[in-house]
């Protein structure tokens, strides 16, 4: 008799096994946790870019007010999408791992910016985010303290969260050519 599993079943099933592939990796040699990531980007109008990570691709421009055509998201607004998506990714993971249900959940992240800064209007502005409200809304049958527990775990192991609340290295190199 076989059974048709359901798409979040099946989901679950990888990531079980996607879980237990990585602690055997990082069990067997630590140096295996480390992974690099790379985005190329090319500008190709006054602001739109087309960007490239990995075997996917897609377009960031800015809304109009700041000379954009509105073509696509912009940065800030992908930077809160990354924020949104890894925070359900790794509500799902840790839900699974500490075997608390979860049948939905909806992330809002809101991003509070100065355009002063932007602009160099006010030097004591920064460019980026003065704030950043996250709301998750998780539904199932788990007591409201098993879902603060997840949320506890998720907010330690975060990738993007962490990003957005620790200082990251960053070194930036500028290359001009055609002269």
């Amino acid at each position: 008799m076989t059974s048709t599993l359901t798409l979040a079943e099946n989901r679950a099933q990888r990531l079980d096994a996607a879980a237990q592939a990585w602690n055997e990796r990082l069990s067997a040699d630590p140096a295996n946790g480390s992974l690099s990531f790379t985005v190329t980007g090319s500008g190709t109008g006054a602001v739109a870019s087309d960007i490239k990570a990995g075997r996917h691709t897609f377009q960031v421009d800015e809304p109009a007010p700041l000379a954009g055509d509105d073509a696509a998201a912009s940065p800030v607004e992908y930077a809160l999408a990354a924020l949104a998506s890894c925070q359900i990714v790794v509500y799902r993971l840790y839900a699974q791992q500490l075997g608390i249900q979860v049948d939905d959940i909806k992330v809002t992240a809101n991003g509070d910016l100065d355009v002063h800064g932007l602009f160099g209007a006010a030097p004591s502005v920064r460019p980026g985010f003065t704030g950043v409200q996250l709301d998750v809304q998780l539904t199932g049958p788990e007591s409201t303290e098993r879902y603060l527990e997840l949320q506890r775990v998720v907010d330690e192991h975060c990738p993007v969260l962490d990003v957005f609340k620790n200082p990251v290295p960053v070194s930036v190199n500028v290359l001009v050519s055609g002269r």
